[in-house]
């Protein structure tokens, strides 16, 4: 009897001690379904917790990034009809600079510091994410991924649009050899010259006429009057151009719609009217000039208006639907879970890298390292002045957003 009781004890000690060890080890079982505690930052969210009030501010937060959105893109897309705002004007260069810092901010600032928060959350394993700074080399990879494909895009329009030269030389070498067999020596040798020649020539031509006045109006080859050669040779470099805005465009589009789901989707699964109320007013600034610079590449990029109007609608159109997605499944979706927390911060990372790579390369360094900026003292005076007061502008909404 006496062992009964004994066997019962120890049965019922082993019990406790098993029912304490798994009440303080939920995620050995895979209890732990929510994550939002003080250690994961659920519960400073909590305090402000009103979800009809953040249902509400979510519409508002959808109308107005919305027509902030169209606004923006809409804006370049339309006024390159008009005088005041043609895309080749000073204001647009300058509002474009504007614009391209809004673009870098949002990279360094905003997108880098969200994904490093996402992925040194308590939440995630110490193992490996708190090990390797994974938010950088997410950054690095996207950014050299993107100048591949920047690289690409460029090469396969040129083939696409027919502007290999080498072909195209070869080509008119062959016809010129052809029409010229009855021409005396002299006259043979010369002209040959001038067609082989005629890149080196138009360069030469160029880099002389950038010794005057007129090379800083961007017309000097235009304004003199010059033979085929030179002006095939500028019918090629306005191709090259125009390849150029076609990729630029693609790619910033690309960029900006992978991080505009992102905070789209963040800003409509939080039920914190707090958390929302900056946000509407930081995403609708942020999505404005995102447009306007995105749009300003799709008008030089002179696109067809229906594949401009698709581009147009696709941008503006990304963060609304991820507001709208977020919204839907906020009741089910727990942003401090790992798995969506590694989501974010990893789009985060890349995104980023996209966004500073084209605001650098693609918008900063094309116009300011351009022969029209650099013959321009005023025009290089404000658009700079503008360049830094977007990016400072867009790095002081981090206080709120």
């Amino acid at each position: 009897m006496f062992f009964f009781e004994d066997l019962w004890q120890v049965l019922l000690q082993y019990l406790v001690e098993k029912t304490r060890f798994f009440s303080e080890n939920k995620s050995f079982i895979g209890l732990s379904k929510s994550m939002t505690n003080s250690t994961c930052g659920g519960a400073e969210s909590d305090l402000c917790r009103d979800e009809s009030a953040a249902f509400v501010l979510k519409f508002i937060a959808m109308a107005s990034i919305l027509l902030a959105g169209m606004a923006g893109i809409a804006i370049p897309l339309i006024g390159k009809h008009r005088r005041f705002l043609k895309t080749d004007g000073n204001l647009f260069v300058a509002a474009k600079a504007f614009a391209a810092g809004v673009i870098l901010a949002t990279g360094f600032v905003h997108m880098l510091s969200d994904a490093t928060k996402a992925l040194n959350s308590p939440c995630l394993p110490e193992f490996p994410w708190s090990k390797f700074p994974f938010t950088g080399f997410f950054a690095m990879m996207a950014a050299l991924f993107t100048l591949l494909l920047d690289f690409v895009g460029t090469q396969y329009y040129e083939r696409k649009q027919g502007v290999n030269r080498t072909v195209e030389e070869q080509a008119r070498v062959g016809t010129l050899e052809e029409g010229i067999a009855g021409k005396v020596f002299g006259e043979e040798e010369s002209g040959g010259m001038h067609i082989v020649g005629m890149h080196a020539h138009a360069a030469h031509h160029r880099h002389n006429h950038a010794h005057g006045n007129e090379a800083c109006d961007g017309h000097g080859i235009v304004k003199e009057e010059h033979d085929h050669a030179h002006a095939h040779a500028l019918l090629t470099a306005d191709e090259e151009t125009d390849v150029r805005h076609v990729v630029v465009s693609q790619v910033l589009e690309l960029g900006i719609v992978s991080h505009s789901v992102i905070i789209g989707l963040s800003l409509g699964v939080s039920q914190s009217p707090c958390a929302i109320r900056p946000l509407i007013a930081a995403l609708s600034f942020h999505q404005f000039f995102e447009g306007f610079a995105l749009g300003g590449c799709i008008s030089q990029a002179q696109f067809k208006t229906s594949s401009a109007t698709i581009m147009a609608c696709f941008f503006a159109l990304t963060t609304p639907i991820g507001v709208g997605i977020g919204t839907g499944i906020a009741s089910v979706y727990n942003p401090y879970s790992p798995g969506a927390l590694i989501a974010e911060g990893i789009l985060d990372s890349l995104s980023a890298g996209i966004l500073v790579y084209m605001a650098l390369v693609d918008l900063i360094a094309a116009d300011f390292l351009s022969k029209r900026m650099s013959c321009n003292f005023r025009l290089q005076l404000v658009s700079y002045c503008m360049l830094f007061l977007g990016a400072g502008l867009m790095s002081s909404l981090a206080i709120w957003a």
